[in-house]
Protein backbone atom coordinates (compact mmCIF):
# COMPACT_ATOMS: atom_id res chain seq x y z
CA UNK A 1 0.00 0.00 0.00
CA UNK A 2 0.71 3.81 -0.52
CA UNK A 3 0.58 6.30 2.57
CA UNK A 4 -0.80 8.88 1.39
CA UNK A 5 -1.01 12.26 3.09
CA UNK A 6 -3.56 15.36 1.49
CA UNK A 7 -2.86 19.41 1.83
CA UNK A 8 -5.42 21.27 1.27
CA UNK A 9 -9.25 20.31 2.42
CA UNK A 10 -11.01 21.89 -0.24
CA UNK A 11 -13.78 20.22 -2.95
CA UNK A 12 -11.16 19.32 -5.49
CA UNK A 13 -9.80 17.09 -2.58
CA UNK A 14 -13.18 15.35 -2.05
CA UNK A 15 -13.34 14.41 -5.34
CA UNK A 16 -9.66 13.34 -5.48
CA UNK A 17 -10.53 11.01 -2.27
CA UNK A 18 -14.06 9.70 -4.17
CA UNK A 19 -12.11 8.45 -6.97
CA UNK A 20 -9.11 6.77 -4.67
CA UNK A 21 -11.74 4.28 -3.53
CA UNK A 22 -11.17 2.68 -6.91
CA UNK A 23 -7.28 2.74 -6.69
CA UNK A 24 -5.55 -0.39 -5.31
CA UNK A 25 -3.30 0.23 -3.26
CA UNK A 26 -4.17 3.89 -1.78
CA UNK A 27 -4.30 4.15 1.51
CA UNK A 28 -5.11 7.66 3.03
CA UNK A 29 -2.52 8.07 5.95
CA UNK A 30 -2.32 11.87 6.85
CA UNK A 31 -4.00 15.26 6.27
CA UNK A 32 -2.40 18.59 6.55
CA UNK A 33 -4.22 21.82 7.80
CA UNK A 34 -3.14 25.52 9.39
CA UNK A 35 -5.80 24.87 12.03
CA UNK A 36 -6.35 21.94 14.42
CA UNK A 37 -10.18 22.17 14.15
CA UNK A 38 -10.04 22.11 10.17
CA UNK A 39 -7.34 18.91 10.11
CA UNK A 40 -9.48 17.16 12.74
CA UNK A 41 -12.92 17.55 10.67
CA UNK A 42 -11.46 16.54 7.60
CA UNK A 43 -9.68 13.89 9.58
CA UNK A 44 -12.73 12.67 10.70
CA UNK A 45 -15.09 12.90 7.68
CA UNK A 46 -12.49 10.56 6.08
CA UNK A 47 -11.11 7.67 8.96
CA UNK A 48 -7.37 9.72 9.03
CA UNK A 49 -5.47 8.27 11.34
CA UNK A 50 -2.62 11.22 11.59
CA UNK A 51 -2.74 14.91 11.64
CA UNK A 52 -0.47 17.67 11.15
CA UNK A 53 -0.58 21.62 11.79
CA UNK A 54 3.07 21.75 10.53
CA UNK A 55 4.58 20.77 7.06
CA UNK A 56 8.07 20.49 7.78
CA UNK A 57 6.81 18.28 10.64
CA UNK A 58 4.58 16.20 8.07
CA UNK A 59 7.57 16.06 5.33
CA UNK A 60 9.81 14.44 8.09
CA UNK A 61 7.27 11.89 8.95
CA UNK A 62 7.60 7.67 8.71
CA UNK A 63 3.59 7.54 8.15
CA UNK A 64 3.70 8.66 4.71
CA UNK A 65 5.12 7.80 1.24
CA UNK A 66 3.06 10.29 -0.86
CA UNK A 67 1.26 13.97 -0.64
CA UNK A 68 -1.20 15.15 -3.03
CA UNK A 69 -1.19 18.62 -2.99
CA UNK A 70 -4.37 21.21 -3.44
CA UNK A 71 -3.22 24.01 -2.18
CA UNK A 72 -3.36 27.49 -4.11
CA UNK A 73 -0.53 27.56 -7.03
CA UNK A 74 1.48 30.30 -5.15
CA UNK A 75 2.14 27.48 -2.78
CA UNK A 76 2.85 24.56 -4.91
CA UNK A 77 6.29 24.85 -5.51
CA UNK A 78 7.62 25.77 -1.87
CA UNK A 79 5.27 22.62 -0.98
CA UNK A 80 6.12 20.59 -3.11
CA UNK A 81 10.33 20.88 -3.14
CA UNK A 82 9.92 20.63 0.79
CA UNK A 83 8.56 17.05 0.31
CA UNK A 84 10.56 16.09 -2.38
CA UNK A 85 13.90 16.77 -0.23
CA UNK A 86 12.02 14.98 2.48
CA UNK A 87 11.98 11.65 -0.18
CA UNK A 88 8.48 11.58 -0.38
CA UNK A 89 6.36 11.58 -3.56
CA UNK A 90 4.33 14.23 -5.38
CA UNK A 91 1.08 14.35 -7.25
CA UNK A 92 0.69 18.61 -7.37
CA UNK A 93 -2.40 20.00 -8.53
CA UNK A 94 -2.68 21.89 -12.09
CA UNK A 95 -0.64 23.65 -12.66
CA UNK A 96 2.28 22.97 -11.52
CA UNK A 97 3.62 25.54 -9.99
CA UNK A 98 3.17 29.39 -10.55
CA UNK A 99 5.90 29.38 -13.35
CA UNK A 100 8.54 27.62 -15.38
CA UNK A 101 11.39 28.50 -12.95
CA UNK A 102 9.52 26.91 -10.18
CA UNK A 103 8.66 24.22 -11.74
CA UNK A 104 12.47 23.79 -13.40
CA UNK A 105 13.64 23.67 -9.28
CA UNK A 106 10.41 21.09 -8.54
CA UNK A 107 11.68 18.63 -11.42
CA UNK A 108 15.57 18.86 -10.19
CA UNK A 109 14.63 18.16 -7.05
CA UNK A 110 12.50 15.75 -7.84
CA UNK A 111 15.86 14.06 -9.65
CA UNK A 112 18.43 14.75 -7.40
CA UNK A 113 15.88 12.92 -4.28
CA UNK A 114 15.07 10.23 -6.79
CA UNK A 115 11.23 10.27 -6.05
CA UNK A 116 8.53 10.53 -8.20
CA UNK A 117 6.42 14.10 -9.23
CA UNK A 118 3.41 13.92 -11.70
CA UNK A 119 1.16 16.98 -11.96
CA UNK A 120 -2.25 15.91 -11.25
CA UNK A 121 -3.38 16.79 -15.13
CA UNK A 122 -6.87 14.69 -15.68
CA UNK A 123 -7.45 15.05 -18.96
CA UNK A 124 -4.15 13.25 -20.89
CA UNK A 125 -5.07 10.32 -19.08
CA UNK A 126 -8.39 9.39 -19.80
CA UNK A 127 -8.87 6.42 -21.71
CA UNK A 128 -10.80 9.18 -24.24
CA UNK A 129 -7.67 11.22 -24.52
CA UNK A 130 -5.85 7.67 -25.60
CA UNK A 131 -8.33 7.17 -28.23
CA UNK A 132 -7.62 11.29 -29.92
CA UNK A 133 -3.59 10.24 -29.18
CA UNK A 134 -4.20 6.69 -31.39
CA UNK A 135 -6.50 7.74 -34.23
CA UNK A 136 -4.99 11.14 -35.25
CA UNK A 137 -3.40 9.15 -38.24
CA UNK A 138 -6.78 9.34 -39.87
CA UNK A 139 -7.61 12.59 -40.47
CA UNK A 140 -4.17 13.39 -42.49
CA UNK A 141 -2.09 15.88 -42.13
CA UNK A 142 -3.35 18.02 -38.97
CA UNK A 143 -3.58 21.81 -39.31
CA UNK A 144 -5.93 23.13 -36.33
CA UNK A 145 -6.40 22.66 -33.24
CA UNK A 146 -9.31 24.68 -31.29
CA UNK A 147 -10.09 23.85 -27.73
CA UNK A 148 -12.26 26.13 -25.09
CA UNK A 149 -13.04 26.05 -21.85
CA UNK A 150 -15.05 28.95 -20.79
CA UNK A 151 -16.95 28.47 -17.10
CA UNK A 152 -19.17 31.30 -15.67
CA UNK A 153 -17.56 31.09 -12.11
CA UNK A 154 -19.97 31.39 -9.25
CA UNK A 155 -17.12 33.38 -7.32
CA UNK A 156 -17.69 36.06 -10.06
CA UNK A 157 -20.57 37.31 -8.89
CA UNK A 158 -19.36 37.81 -5.32
CA UNK A 159 -16.31 39.96 -7.34
CA UNK A 160 -19.24 41.98 -8.59
CA UNK A 161 -20.06 42.91 -5.35
CA UNK A 162 -16.44 43.90 -4.48
CA UNK A 163 -15.83 40.77 -2.76
CA UNK A 164 -12.67 39.11 -4.07
CA UNK A 165 -12.45 35.60 -3.81
CA UNK A 166 -9.73 33.23 -4.20
CA UNK A 167 -9.89 32.44 -7.68
CA UNK A 168 -8.88 36.39 -8.53
CA UNK A 169 -6.40 37.12 -6.34
CA UNK A 170 -3.11 37.49 -8.43
CA UNK A 171 -1.34 36.58 -5.11
CA UNK A 172 -2.36 33.08 -4.79
CA UNK A 173 -1.28 32.69 -8.95
CA UNK A 174 -5.21 32.58 -9.98
CA UNK A 175 -7.14 33.72 -12.79
CA UNK A 176 -8.56 31.98 -15.74
CA UNK A 177 -5.64 31.00 -18.13
CA UNK A 178 -3.97 29.20 -14.74
CA UNK A 179 -7.11 27.92 -13.77
CA UNK A 180 -8.89 26.80 -17.00
CA UNK A 181 -6.69 27.71 -19.62
CA UNK A 182 -4.04 24.98 -18.68
CA UNK A 183 -6.75 22.72 -19.93
CA UNK A 184 -6.46 24.10 -23.27
CA UNK A 185 -2.88 23.92 -23.51
CA UNK A 186 -1.64 20.72 -21.36
CA UNK A 187 -3.40 18.60 -24.14
CA UNK A 188 -2.04 20.56 -27.43
CA UNK A 189 1.92 20.20 -25.85
CA UNK A 190 1.13 16.34 -24.92
CA UNK A 191 0.00 16.04 -28.90
CA UNK A 192 1.83 18.45 -30.81
CA UNK A 193 4.66 19.82 -28.33
CA UNK A 194 5.73 23.35 -27.62
CA UNK A 195 4.72 26.45 -30.48
CA UNK A 196 7.12 28.60 -32.25
CA UNK A 197 5.09 31.57 -31.76
CA UNK A 198 2.30 32.69 -29.06
CA UNK A 199 -0.10 35.86 -29.47
CA UNK A 200 -2.42 36.22 -26.53
CA UNK A 201 -5.25 38.67 -25.44
CA UNK A 202 -7.11 38.82 -22.73
CA UNK A 203 -9.72 40.90 -20.16
CA UNK A 204 -7.93 42.08 -17.01
CA UNK A 205 -9.97 42.05 -13.80
CA UNK A 206 -9.38 45.05 -11.32
CA UNK A 207 -7.78 42.47 -9.30
CA UNK A 208 -4.82 42.14 -11.51
CA UNK A 209 -6.18 38.91 -12.90
CA UNK A 210 -7.36 37.93 -16.11
CA UNK A 211 -11.22 37.43 -16.21
CA UNK A 212 -10.99 36.12 -19.80
CA UNK A 213 -8.68 35.33 -22.43
CA UNK A 214 -7.01 33.94 -26.30
CA UNK A 215 -3.83 32.27 -27.51
CA UNK A 216 -3.12 32.13 -31.21
CA UNK A 217 -0.05 29.52 -31.20
CA UNK A 218 2.15 28.76 -34.44
CA UNK A 219 3.39 25.83 -35.22
CA UNK A 220 5.46 25.28 -38.94
CA UNK A 221 2.43 23.22 -40.21
CA UNK A 222 -0.29 24.17 -38.18
CA UNK A 223 -1.91 26.62 -35.98
CA UNK A 224 -3.82 26.01 -32.80
CA UNK A 225 -6.27 28.49 -30.59
CA UNK A 226 -7.49 28.33 -27.20
CA UNK A 227 -10.25 30.26 -25.76
CA UNK A 228 -11.27 30.36 -21.73
CA UNK A 229 -13.11 32.11 -19.31
CA UNK A 230 -13.96 32.36 -15.61
CA UNK A 231 -16.22 34.97 -16.50
CA UNK A 232 -18.27 33.86 -19.73
CA UNK A 233 -20.02 30.16 -20.40
CA UNK A 234 -19.05 28.53 -23.28
CA UNK A 235 -20.94 25.46 -25.38
CA UNK A 236 -18.28 24.60 -28.14
CA UNK A 237 -16.40 20.83 -28.95
CA UNK A 238 -12.59 20.79 -28.99
CA UNK A 239 -11.22 20.09 -32.41
CA UNK A 240 -8.67 19.02 -34.17
CA UNK A 241 -8.69 19.61 -38.26
CA UNK A 242 -6.66 17.83 -40.65
CA UNK A 243 -6.77 17.43 -44.38
CA UNK A 244 -9.07 14.27 -44.56
CA UNK A 245 -11.46 15.47 -41.63
CA UNK A 246 -11.98 16.65 -38.64
CA UNK A 247 -11.93 14.88 -34.70
CA UNK A 248 -14.70 16.31 -32.67
CA UNK A 249 -14.07 16.36 -28.81
CA UNK A 250 -17.18 17.34 -26.48
CA UNK A 251 -15.02 18.14 -23.92
CA UNK A 252 -11.20 19.44 -23.86
CA UNK A 253 -10.91 19.26 -19.99
CA UNK A 254 -12.61 15.71 -19.57
CA UNK A 255 -13.36 14.37 -22.78
CA UNK A 256 -16.02 11.95 -22.77
CA UNK A 257 -17.06 11.96 -26.56
CA UNK A 258 -15.27 11.33 -29.44
CA UNK A 259 -15.84 11.29 -33.08
CA UNK A 260 -14.12 11.87 -36.50
CA UNK A 261 -16.64 13.72 -39.11
CA UNK A 262 -14.67 12.68 -42.79
CA UNK A 263 -14.94 15.36 -45.43
CA UNK A 264 -16.75 12.20 -47.22
CA UNK A 265 -19.22 12.49 -44.92
CA UNK A 266 -18.78 9.80 -43.02
CA UNK A 267 -18.69 9.91 -39.51
CA UNK A 268 -16.56 7.46 -36.99
CA UNK A 269 -17.79 7.46 -33.36
CA UNK A 270 -14.15 6.72 -31.29
CA UNK A 271 -15.98 6.96 -27.58
CA UNK A 272 -14.32 4.54 -25.15
CA UNK A 273 -16.36 3.45 -21.63
CA UNK A 274 -14.79 5.72 -19.01
CA UNK A 275 -16.07 3.65 -15.94
CA UNK A 276 -14.74 5.32 -12.80
CA UNK A 277 -14.74 9.28 -12.23
CA UNK A 278 -12.27 11.63 -13.98
CA UNK A 279 -9.84 11.88 -11.39
CA UNK A 280 -9.73 7.86 -10.68
CA UNK A 281 -7.36 7.87 -13.80
CA UNK A 282 -4.53 10.31 -12.79
CA UNK A 283 -4.27 9.05 -9.20
CA UNK A 284 -4.25 5.41 -10.84
CA UNK A 285 -1.09 6.35 -13.08
CA UNK A 286 0.75 7.95 -10.20
CA UNK A 287 0.03 4.91 -8.10
CA UNK A 288 1.35 2.33 -10.96
CA UNK A 289 4.07 4.62 -11.55
CA UNK A 290 5.51 3.91 -7.93
CA UNK A 291 4.48 0.14 -8.11
CA UNK A 292 6.64 0.00 -11.00
CA UNK A 293 9.69 2.06 -9.35
CA UNK A 294 9.35 4.72 -12.29
CA UNK A 295 9.90 8.45 -11.29
CA UNK A 296 8.20 10.28 -14.15
CA UNK A 297 5.08 9.41 -16.30
CA UNK A 298 5.37 9.19 -19.96
CA UNK A 299 2.10 11.01 -20.57
CA UNK A 300 1.93 13.83 -17.60
CA UNK A 301 6.06 14.18 -17.93
CA UNK A 302 8.31 16.72 -16.88
CA UNK A 303 9.06 18.22 -20.52
CA UNK A 304 5.18 18.50 -21.34
CA UNK A 305 4.84 20.21 -17.49
CA UNK A 306 7.91 22.18 -18.42
CA UNK A 307 6.44 23.38 -21.62
CA UNK A 308 2.94 24.16 -20.57
CA UNK A 309 3.87 26.43 -17.93
CA UNK A 310 6.59 28.20 -20.01
CA UNK A 311 3.75 28.84 -22.96
CA UNK A 312 1.44 29.87 -20.02
CA UNK A 313 4.74 32.36 -18.87
CA UNK A 314 4.91 34.18 -22.34
CA UNK A 315 0.99 34.59 -22.27
CA UNK A 316 0.95 36.30 -18.80
CA UNK A 317 3.70 38.61 -20.28
CA UNK A 318 1.81 39.40 -23.29
CA UNK A 319 -1.01 40.33 -21.31
CA UNK A 320 0.89 41.57 -18.05
CA UNK A 321 -0.22 39.51 -15.79
CA UNK A 322 1.78 39.27 -12.91
CA UNK A 323 2.15 37.48 -9.69
CA UNK A 324 4.26 37.82 -6.41
CA UNK A 325 6.23 34.28 -7.11
CA UNK A 326 7.57 35.85 -10.68
CA UNK A 327 9.95 38.63 -8.22
CA UNK A 328 11.14 35.71 -6.02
Amino acid sequence: MIRFGIIGTNWITDRLLESAQYVDDFQLAAVYSRTIEKAEEFAGKYDIPHIFTDLEEMAASAEIDAVYIATPNAYHAEQAILFLKNNKHVLCEKPLAANAAEVTRMIQTAKNHKVLLMEAMKSTLLPNFKVIQENLHKIGPIRKYVASYCQYSSRYDKYKEGIVLNAFKPELANGSLMDLGVYCLYPLITLFGGPHKIKATAFMLESGVDGEGSVALEYEDRDAVIMYSKITNSHLPGEIQGEKGSMIIDKIHTAEKVEIRYNDGRVEELTVDQPYPAMYYELNEFVELLKQGKMESDTNSYENSYLTMHVMDKVREQIGLVYPNDEK
